[in-house]
């Protein structure tokens, strides 16, 4: 009897532990406010603020600077002006667009349409884009916010911008001055997620990340990581990517502010992922 009630003690002591250590030990994570519409008062927008816009909204809400960087994970745009016609021309663009803007509107919505050569999927000979639909998903960019980016992209890549600032309809409006009366207000949180496939998705972790046989190889294969690396690598390899490197792959390729924008119950329903990779 003895040695049983000693066998318990130690099992709530172990659990006691262990609950401790999840509340304290791991950080508190708060994540930042999900990001938000940039805000176009299209009835009164002058074309240079709406290319200001469209600067705002590829760097910030579009996430398109975590791929299109000098680090090669995705094409170059800074010469897009030159580029866009030639992959119109390219014998293996099988898409509808006519024109440049076209071009550019239709590499954003349906970005599978034309993938440059060297930036496909693994195994789709470069037929099917890693880069997920903007106007769709985690990303979610309206017809104005895409026609922004457009125009910021035509003015960036040093051709004549022809894009028209969309009119603003009635339910624009309204929701334009609700946005200003709101203006003043703490954005709500959104909920967490634990589905780990909508987490994969919403970070875009698949962009650089081979898992299951799909992704991009711009970072680590992890189909299998879970065999080599155990829970507290894998914690720390999201929260902290450049404390250890992988070989073969450089530093400040995984986007630092990771930790800012998870939960930690996403966090560990990541690891939970992760570590059953084997």
């Amino acid at each position: 009897m003895r040695q049983f009630l000693a066998v318990i003690a130690f099992a709530l002591l172990t659990i006691g532990f262990f609950a401790g250590y999840s509340n304290y030990g791991i950080p508190q994570i708060e994540p930042a406010p999900p990001p938000t519409a940039e805000k176009l008062d299209l009835g009164s927008m002058s074309m240079e603020a709406f290319i200001a816009a469209g600067e705002k909204i590829f760097s910030g809400k579009g996430t398109c600077t975590l791929c299109h960087n000098s680090l090669g994970r995705a094409p170059d745009l800074g010469a897009i002006g030159d580029l866009a016609p030639k992959r119109l021309a390219d014998a293996r663009y099988e898409g509808e667009a006519g024109t440049v803007e076209e071009y550019l509107i239709e590499s954003l919505v349906e970005p599978s349409a034309f993938v440059v050569a060297g930036f496909g999927k693994k195994g789709t000979n470069d037929s099917e884009s890693p880069m997920p639909k903007v106007s769709s998903g985690s990303v979610g960019l309206s017809e104005a916010e895409v026609a922004a980016v457009v125009a910021y992209l035509q003015d960036q890549g040093g051709i004549e911008v022809t894009v028209e600032i969309p009119a603003a309809t009635g339910e624009q409006q309204d929701e334009e001055v609700e946005a200003e009366l709101e203006e003043e207000e703490e954005p709500e949180p959104r909920e967490p997620i634990s589905d780990p496939a909508e987490l994969v998705a919403m970070f875009t972790c698949d962009a650089c990340h081979m898992i299951n046989g799909e992704g991009g190889e711009a970072g680590p294969d992890l189909s299998k990581i879970g065999a080599s690396r155990d829970r507290n690598y894998l914690r720390l390899a999201i929260v902290n990517p450049n404390a250890d490197i992988a070989e073969g792959f450089e530093p400040d390729m995984m986007p630092e502010d990771l930790a800012e924008q998870i939960y930690v119950s996403e966090l560990e329903i990541l690891v939970d992922f992760l570590a059953e990779m084997k």
